[in-house]
């Protein structure tokens, strides 16, 4: 038996190491020796360098230009219209006190007329009781009678109601003029025509709608603001305030292709809360919008015009603005650090907006945040930057996918 052992043992070791080797062979084949190496790699990203900077906030809101003043034009007279100026148009525009239509003034000229010789007539009137008063006092002297004369001996009655008399002629001749002013239909100030609702020939009458107009000086926006946006801003008081404490807005509009840019500001806000939206209107003002009074060289700001307003907040120090993806949740970011080795990083967000963050601690100046997405994040997981041209670091995009499937 000994014998047997001292000659099939070393053979059946033998075999056995034989076998065992093989089946390592083969496992080994069986393997994707790439997918193995890429499972050990550092994890390709993106990053964004933080830089700590003293800035202003921005607060955007939207709104349509509107003008300042609008008129609904009524006539205050009766008549036919006769005139009609050449400027009284749909986007027509004129200047403060120009007749834009004139209604037939015959008949207010021949009451102008009445009134005047009512007038005459009148203080014709009142010379005569005057002279008649003054001659009944030197009477009343010659005859050498004691005492003070009565008033009906002075014709006191008579002359008070000669003089009521021009005074109320004085008043009819001031209507008959007021109405004759008013067969010219004008405006005080720089305008456009809005709409145009009458033409000549026809007959109006106080309360006719003849058409609307605006002025053309300033135009305003009125710029819906939640109470998260009011504590970035300081905004004047509803009465407004000096120029030097208004927020400067930069309004920006694309309409049929076109791109526009234009300067306002913040001239006041509405005292009230709109009850439906919770919000609070602010009131940009713009100067010369259509650029016809010679003080804005911008380009024209058509009323209408829906815009996108920024408007300048309050200043912030020492805060770091990141694009919004880099934010996760519970306020926490990724950090890739010195060594190359991923950080889970809560931060102190001041203010979140649709494209950017602004953070106030939890970041230091050069520090790298990570923009790329990822499902997992593993702190200590080893990382490799774009920007960086390590050896055997992947550096094109399909080693970036090949990377993202590994996580």
């Amino acid at each position: 038996m000994k014998k047997f052992l001292r000659i099939f043992l070393p053979v059946l070791v033998l075999g056995l190491a034989i076998v065992a080797f093989a089946a390592l062979v083969s496992l080994g084949k069986g393997r994707n020796p790439e997918r193995k190496e890429s499972g050990t790699a550092a994890v390709l990203v993106e990053v964004e360098t933080a830089q700590v900077q003293s800035l202003n906030l921005t607060v955007v809101s939207q709104g349509a230009v509107r003008p300042r003043t609008e008129t609904v034009l009524v006539p205050e007279v009766s008549g036919r219209i006769v005139n009609v100026s050449p400027n009284f148009v749909a986007g027509g525009f004129f200047r403060g006190g120009e007749v834009l239509l004139q209604i037939d003034p015959s008949d207010y000229e021949a009451a102008l007329k009445r009134a005047e010789a009512n007038l005459a007539s009148r203080q014709a009137q009142y010379a005569d009781q005057k002279a008649r008063s003054e001659q009944a006092l030197r009477d009343w002297q010659n005859l050498g009678r004691e005492g003070e004369p009565s008033d009906l001996t002075l014709r006191k009655p008579q002359l008070a109601e000669a003089l009521a008399g021009v005074l109320a002629a004085e008043a009819d001749l001031q209507k008959a003029r007021r109405d004759l002013e008013r067969t010219r239909i004008r405006l005080p100030y720089d305008g456009l025509v809005r709409a145009k609702q009458v033409d000549i020939g026809q007959y109006v009458s106080p309360g006719t709608s003849l058409g609307v107009t605006f002025a053309i000086d300033t135009a305003e926006i009125r710029l819906p603001l939640t109470s998260r946006d009011l504590a970035f801003l300081k905004l004047p008081a509803a009465t407004g305030g000096d120029s030097e404490s208004r927020p400067q807005v930069r309004l920006s509009a694309e309409s049929s292709g076109v791109n526009g840019e234009w300067h306002a500001e913040i001239i006041r806000t509405e005292g009230v809360i709109d009850e439906t939206s919770r919000v609070v209107y602010a009131v940009a003002q713009v100067v010369d919008p259509y650029g016809v009074l010679g003080i804005s060289d911008q380009q024209v700001l058509r009323v209408g015009t829906f815009v996108r307003a920024e408007i300048e907040g309050i200043p912030a120090d020492n805060v770091v603005v990141l694009p919004r993806a880099v934010l996760r949740t519970n306020d926490t970011v990724l950090i890739a650090n010195e060594s190359n080795e991923l950080e889970i990083r809560p931060v102190d967000l001041l203010r979140s907006e649709a494209d950017h963050i602004y953070v106030r601690g939890g970041i230091r100046d050069g520090e790298r945040v990570i923009s790329t997405p990822m499902s997992a994040p593993i702190p200590g997981m080893r990382l490799a930057l774009t920007s960086d041209e390590t050896p055997g670091a992947p550096s094109d995009q399909a080693s970036l996918a090949d990377a993202k499937a590994d996580q």
